[in-house]
Parts: structure tokens; sequence; C-alpha cells
């Protein structure tokens, strides 16, 4: 009689669930789904995993620990993405729209057979002819520029500091100067974390996260089709010249216990800044337009930055001494080439390094802070079809210590992706 019941159960939940699907599933708005399926395999002269690390820091080359007695060899899955797009009602004259995308590494320290799922992007908009409301969690305003490298870190921690997916309030206008030329202006309030996050710790020198601050941050860009267009972003689509500044201002609370005697904590407010500037420069412009074959682009960005290590801006992970922001300045160079419409080359050069490293030297800590980075990259891609890309990709990593020794990785990369 038992078994009768629950079967009867399983079977009305069975003829129930067309009903839940056709009410749950479906949306009054229209959707659409997207993404890929990315595998990539590294081979690294240093034990760094499949991945650049976020903060840059190679580990130091010494006899314990030379180059090669760490070599790996990996695989990984978890950049694969997925993400839902919305288009909804007009509101004031205006579109709407949404984008939720996610990606598998919500948990490094997890196994790789169990990634978990992390929310990348999560924001809604209000798009007029000229003039944008974003709300959401969205790229950082600080810095335009990522690099399309193999390397899902896309060089961000090297000198392209376009890392982060922050919450954020921003409005985007755009000003048509003719048919050709437009200024596009993007003011943002954002919530980036300004330092080393935690508790305050009793080691002396150590500075922690306190509070977070909400900054301001913007740009101003002068695009011209005079030049034609060119493949920009992973080839995805042309875009024209381009240049402009880019700026954030803000401040940040720390815990920092002094660099002698007890472990007392004070409450410091550090300035958070940062300026720079941005270029995109078609070389060889697309023959219609839309085609990538024969077509060749040079981007760049350089960019000074002080107390801000959340988004690379700064290569220090520490504040110097709880006395003052680290500061650093940042820079990224990227040649992309198109022979043929499926067939890809990049290359490229990042680098980023301390302002004050007298300064940084004279802490407790100066043994573990970061002098310069660099990335030296190239990678070759090929279309096999609308869905399947391979790619492949060589990049030196170096990274300088205020103590004066070094750690260095000789990267070989390989991917396979499919869009859908």
């Amino acid at each position: 009689m038992k078994k009768q019941i629950i079967g009867m159960a399983a079977l009305g939940l069975m003829m129930a669930a067309p009903a839940l699907a056709d009410e749950n599933v479906t949306s009054k708005f229209k959707l659409s789904l997207g993404g890929f399926v990315k595998l990539d395999y590294a081979n690294n002269s240093e034990k760094i995993g499949p991945l650049a690390p976020a903060s840059g820091a190679i580990p130091k080359t010494t006899v314990a620990n030379s180059a090669g007695t760490q070599s790996e060899s990996v695989f990984t899955a978890r950049q694969s993405r997925l993400w839902l797009k919305s288009s909804g009602p007009d509101l004031f004259g205006g579109k709407t729209g949404a984008m939720i995308e996610g990606d598998f590494y919500g948990d490094l320290s997890g196994a790789t057979e169990a990634p978990q799922l992390r929310m990348r992007l999560a924001y809604a908009t209000v798009d007029w002819t000229n003039t944008q409301v974003l709300f959401g969690q969205y790229w950082d305003t600080f810095g335009p520029m990522a690099a399309s490298t193999v390397d899902f870190r896309q060089n961000a921690s090297f000198g392209a500091p376009n890392s982060p997916r922050v919450p954020q309030l921003r409005a985007t206008q755009k000003y048509n100067l003719g048919e050709s030329n437009s200024i596009t202006t993007v003011l943002a309030l954002q919530d980036p974390t300004q330092g080393e996050v935690g508790a305050a710790a009793a080691t002396p020198g150590a500075n922690y996260e306190w509070t977070n601050m909400v900054n301001a941050a913007g740009q101003v860009m002068f695009s011209s089709k005079a030049l034609g267009v060119a493949p920009g972003f992973y080839g995805m689509s042309n875009k024209p010249f381009t240049v402009g500044l880019f700026g954030l201002y803000g401040s940040g609370k720390i815990a920092a216990t002094p660099t002698t005697g007890t472990a007392t904590t004070v409450n410091l407010t550090l300035p958070s800044w940062g300026y720079g500037a941005y270029a995109f420069l078609p070389i060889l412009k697309s023959s219609d337009g839309k085609s990538r074959a024969n077509t060749a682009s040079l981007e760049a960005q350089i960019a000074m930055a002080s107390n801000m290590p959340f988004n690379n801006g700064t290569a220090n992970q520490l504040m110097a001494g709880g006395k003052a922001g680290a500061k650093g300045y940042n820079f990224d160079v990227e040649l992309k080439a198109y022979a043929t419409q499926d067939l890809g080359m990049t290359f490229g050069y990042g680098r980023r390094g301390v302002l004050n490293a007298g300064f940084y030297s004279a802490t407790d800590n100066a043994a573990g802070n970061q002098q310069f980075g660099y990335n030296i990259y190239g990678n070759v891609s090929y279309d096999l079809n609308a869905a399947v890309r391979v790619a492949t990709e060589y990049e030196y990593l170096r990274t300088g210590y205020i103590d004066n020794s070094f750690g260095q990785s000789h990267t070989l990369r390989a991917a396979v992706y499919y869009f859908f």
C-alpha cells in the first residue's frame, strides 16, 4: 500500500510538471540566453595555477624554488560562462533591459571538478538615443582597456587595471559632432574595496580595510569613424579611432597597526585617486566595416593611481606602513591583426610599478612588497566556425620585489571555446 501511495504521488508530480514549467520558466519580457564553454590548458615554469596571479605576484625565484622545480601542467574549465539578457517595456521614452552573467570562479579553493557559480555582471539599463542610465554590478569605470589575452586575467594584474566588476550607478551621455565624430562622457558612483580586506592583525605594519567608501569615477572619450574601424576586444566587434581620459576619486578607511610598538589600531582615512589616458587606433581598417580580414589595430592605456590595489591600479597590496596609500603606475599596449576573417594574432606588453619604493623599503613588510611587474604576451586564435574557436598563447610574467628579489614564469597556454 505504501509503495502504491508513493507511486501515485510521483505520477501526480510528473503530470503537474508541464504546468509548473509553463508558469515558472517563461517571462513576460523577451529573454535571450548565451555564453560559452571554455577549456584552458596551461604549462607553467612556476606553480601559479591556470591563470596569472590576480595580485601579480610571481613566487620568488630562489635556490629552493628555482624556475623549473615548481613547474606544472594544468587544465581548467572554470571560465565557462552563462548569461541571460532581458528587454522590457519602455520607461519615460527609453528602452529598458537587464543582464545577469556568471562563471565558475566562485571558490578557487574548491576542487576543479566542483566549481562554484559566481556572479560576474548583474545590471539593468534604460537607453535613450544618446543617453544611458545603468544600475547594478558592472565593469569598473576606471580604465576602459581589457587586454585580448587567452589568459582569463586579461593582463589586469600587470598593466590593464580594468579588472573588477563593482556595484555602481552610472550615466553615459553621447554628443554627436557630425556624422563621423562624437564625444562620450561617463559618470559613476561605485563601491570598490580599497585595500587588504580582513580584521586588524597584531603584526606591526599590517593594514586592513576598515570601512568601504563610495567613490566617484568618470571617462571622457572622443571617437571618429574617419579612419574606419578595426577589431577591438577579442575581435568580437570592430571599433573606430578612440582617445580620451579617465579618473577616479574617493577615500577608504583602514585600521592600521603601527610599524613598531603595540598592536593598538587607529582609524585612518586615506584618499583614493587615479587618472589616465586611453587610445585605440585602427591601423588597417575593415574593407566594409564588418570584415576582420586584413585588419590591424593598436590599443594603449597608461594610468597613475594611489590607494587602488582593489583593481590592480597600484602594484602593492599593502598600505605604506599605514601612513599613505600605495602609489603606482600601470601601462599596457597591444597590437591586434587579422590575416583572414578567422585567423587573428595579438601581441602585447603590460607593466606596473610603485612610485614610492623608498618609503616601502623602510617598513617591516618591505620584503613582500612588489616594486614592479610586467607581462610580455602573444597569442594566435582561429575560428573553426561561428561557434568554435581554438587559441594558443605564450606569456612571460615577471615580478620584481623591493628587496631586489624577483619571480618569473614562462607560460604556454592553449584553449578551445564553444560560443552559444
